[in-house]
Parts: structure tokens; C-alpha cells; sequence
């Protein structure tokens, strides 16, 4: 038998707007839950349910190690995106600072 562990994230939450995208100790809070849930080895898949465009990208992000995989125009953050369809595949950006942290980013494929 599978286990899956689901982790709800509001984006809207009504005390402190916006806390699962907020960072705390240099990552967003909901990495927080997602990293527990990965390391404890006791589910074979970890899901993130959510009603917020951000709250997704940066928990596909965490679960992947970092690697957020195909994105298309419009789903990032300005300047990730601006330094991400710039760069040229298989080049190695300069850092890009935004809300998130700090990011090297590394253009695999372009489709």
C-alpha cells in the first residue's frame, strides 16, 4: 500500500496574508513542511494542494531540490523570469536575487 502525504496551503489566509510564501530562516514556510514530509521516509509521494500560482511554483521547487523543471512566461517572479529567457541553454547565470532568496540559474532546455 502507498502513503501520500497532502499539505494544504492557502494562499489567502486571513492572520498573516500570504505566510506559506513568506521566508523564514532563507526559505519560503511551506518548504518547511514539504522537507519534513520528504525526509521522513514514511510517504511515497508528497502533494501540495493549493489555490495560489506562487505557493505552487515554490512548492514544485522544493520538492525537486531545487529543479523547478519546464516553466512557461508569466508563472515566475519578474526578474527570475527576465534572467531565465535570457540566458542562453547549458549557460550558468549570475545570480538573481528575489522575494524567494538568492538564485543561480542553469537553462537546460529551451522548447
Amino acid at each position: 500500500m502507498k502513503s501520500i502525504a497532502i499539505i494544504t496551503a492557502r494562499g489567502g489566509s486571513k492572520r498573516i496574508p500570504r505566510k506559506n510564501a513568506k521566508e523564514f530562516c532563507g526559505k519560503p514556510i511551506i518548504a518547511y513542511s514539504i522537507q519534513a514530509a520528504l525526509d521522513s521516509g514514511v510517504y511515497d509521494t508528497v502533494m501540495v494542494s493549493t489555490d495560489d500560482d506562487e505557493i505552487a511554483a515554490i512548492a514544485q521547487y522544493a520538492a525537486n531540490g531545487g529543479n523547478l523543471g519546464p516553466f512557461e512566461r508569466g508563472v515566475m517572479v519578474k526578474a527570475f523570469e527576465e534572467a531565465a529567457f535570457s540566458q542562453e541553454v547549458g549557460a550558468i547565470g549570475e545570480v538573481v536575487e528575489t522575494p524567494f532568496g538568492y538564485h543561480v540559474i542553469l537553462v537546460t532546455d529551451k522548447t
